[in-house]
């Protein structure tokens, strides 16, 4: 996206939004949603004008900004006249954009362009204050062992990181990064110098790469997998304070054992996993034991284990950031001190993926406020809770927008004469928690409209033995008691397969089988609320 606010003079002042970038493969929705709303991305206000007038417009330049920074899962969901907020996540990306295009323009504007520009960055930044966000977790007051945090810390320190916070242990949470201050819209919560983060640039330096380069088949990704898998153990390392900071297990959905496995039967995730695992373990069988056969010097058939290999790749999985370096290139790496703060649907960091080339470092720059002694969270990207527990080995606290079910539909045979009609462009389509969305809506029913339409034109056209000869009588009258019925024929035996809710006593139960049941719970508390919308939409049909 390119683009910013711009002054313009005569009495008119101009904001322009980036624009949308062709490259953006929502690129035509967006537009036509925009034309369809009346919105633009470049706003002309007369001055002076009211407070009133200002806020008004204000609201008009989120709305579009709201557009520009849809992504599909939000833009799948969109309802007819919902103008939005539509995410955490996107209202977050909206704002800050906003305010840095009202910043932007500071430094060209007259005395009263400047007063305009003040009361909108001030109106902007209490949008942000107002955003609803999850209660912060608790910090443990009692005594634990933080020696190879605080080194950590240190180390960093010594190297160049800037930081406003801290390591701290929260309840459920285990570890996390804590506000030292109270921290500001644009402020940097921490700066990790690019010389500590741990990128494929190390590997020059391994006595590996020369072997490993030379092996059929090797990616970079395996190299900084087999090399991390060695260094943990290097008392040498210039990175020994940030891996002793690591866990003995990461304790994702990598290292579920049988009984976990076994709850999750029927659940999305069940699949997911076992195609990861496998595919990890036919990863570990084409190098080992080989390189250590090959290379016994360097491969040490101690460290590389399956079980070494398997810790090696939850590492990457759940800690692992893309970053544009300073020399342009996007690189996988392993940020010290960062990779410890937790995920949130209400994170106070979204963008952390380029090194600032002035000062060589990372910056954590906050996209809303932090107060001093809560815990600062980080966005992980806008992920579904079988993705998290898979990769990262948690499920969100609140509810997450991108707790999906897809359902994919058969596109109707070629020769069909009107197959091209009954299908829309789009033939994969999904659901998730009714409570996301307004149901005082009339034929909404709290499901997403896409999905509607879809099934009202299979349902039209099914029901005509000439569907070429269709009226727009016709197209009036769709059975919405058959609409309905037919999405509790898709839903109900998912309900059977997920099974009852378990009440065994969770606090004897191991980790993994805790993790499952909560995530299989979310799947039937999902399931749950498309069932009884459809069940309640009948009911109003009945009456009336």
């Amino acid at each position: 996206m390119a683009g910013a606010g711009q002054v313009q003079r005569n009495g008119v002042l101009t904001l322009s939004l980036p624009s949308l970038d062709e490259r953006d493969p929502l690129f035509t929705e967006k537009m036509r949603l925009s034309h369809a709303r009346n919105l633009d991305f470049t706003f002309h206000l007369l001055l002076p004008s009211p407070i009133r007038k200002l806020l008004l417009i204000l609201d008009e330049i989120v709305q579009a900004a709201r557009i520009l920074y849809l992504n599909d899962v939000e833009m799948y969901f969109m309802e007819v006249d919902d103008f939005g907020p539509f995410s955490q996540r996107n209202e977050l990306e909206s704002l800050n954009a906003v305010l840095q295009m009202l910043i932007s323009m500071f430094f060209a504007a007259n005395p009263h362009e400047m007063e305009t520009l003040n009361e909108l960055q001030k109106a902007t930044i209490g949008k942000l204050n107002s955003i609803a966000i999850q209660p912060s977790e608790k910090v443990i007051t009692e005594k634990v062992d933080m020696i190879s945090e605080e080194l950590l810390l240190k180390w960093g320190q010594t190297h160049g990181a800037k930081l406003k916070v801290t390591i701290s242990y929260f309840e459920e949470a285990n570890r996390g990064v804590m506000a030292l201050e109270d921290i500001n819209v644009g402020e940097s919560a921490l700066e990790i110098p690019e010389s500590i983060i741990i990128s494929e640039d190390l590997l020059c330096k391994s006595d590996m790469f020369k072997v490993l380069n030379e092996w059929d088949g090797m990616t970079t990704d395996t190299l900084l997998l087999l090399w991390s898998m060695r260094e943990r153990y290097d008392p040498l390392s210039d990175f020994k304070n940030y891996f002793e900071t690591l866990p003995d297990s990461f304790n994702t959905g990598l290292s579920f054992g049988i009984s976990a496995l076994t709850v999750l039967h029927g659940t999305l995730v069940f699949e997911e996993l076992l195609q990861a695992k496998e595919h990890l373990r036919q990863q570990y069988d084409l190098l080992f034991p080989a390189l250590c056969a090959s290379y016994p010097n360097i491969f040490r058939t101690e460290l590389f284990s399956w079980d070494h290999y398997l810790w090696a790749c939850e590492l990457w999985y759940s800690n692992s950031m893309k970053v544009i370096f300073s020399d342009g290139k996007l690189k996988t790496c392993l940020v010290p001190i960062a990779g410890l703060m937790n995920h949130s649907v209400s994170p106070h960091i979204i963008h952390y993926g380029r090194v600032d080339t002035e000062t060589k470092s990372l910056k954590f720059q906050l996209a809303r406020p932090c107060k001093g002694g809560e815990q600062c969270y980080l966005s992980y990207g806008s992920l579904s809770g079988s993705h998290l527990i898979t990769f990262y080995g948690f499920l969100p606290k609140g509810d997450n927008p991108y707790d999906i079910i897809p359902l994919d539909f058969e596109v109707p045979d070629a020769d069909n004469s009107y197959s091209q009609a009954v299908e829309s462009s789009r033939t994969n389509h999904m659901v998730r928690g009714t409570w996301f969305s307004s149901r005082n809506k009339p034929h909404t029913y709290g499901l997403p409209p896409l999905l509607l339409t879809h099934l009202r034109s299979v349902l039209k056209k099914g029901d005509m033995e000439d569907p070429s000869m269709a009226t727009e009588d016709d197209e009036n009258e769709v059975s919405e008691r058959a609409l309905l019925e037919t999405i509790i024929s898709i839903f109900e035996p998912m309900m059977e397969g997920l099974g009852e809710m378990s009440d065994l006593d969770r606090d004897d139960l191991s980790w993994d089988v805790k993790l499952a049941l909560e995530y299989k719970d979310l799947q039937r508390r999902i399931v749950s609320s498309v069932l009884s919308a459809c069940l309640a939409g009948l009911e109003i049909l009945g009456s009336t």
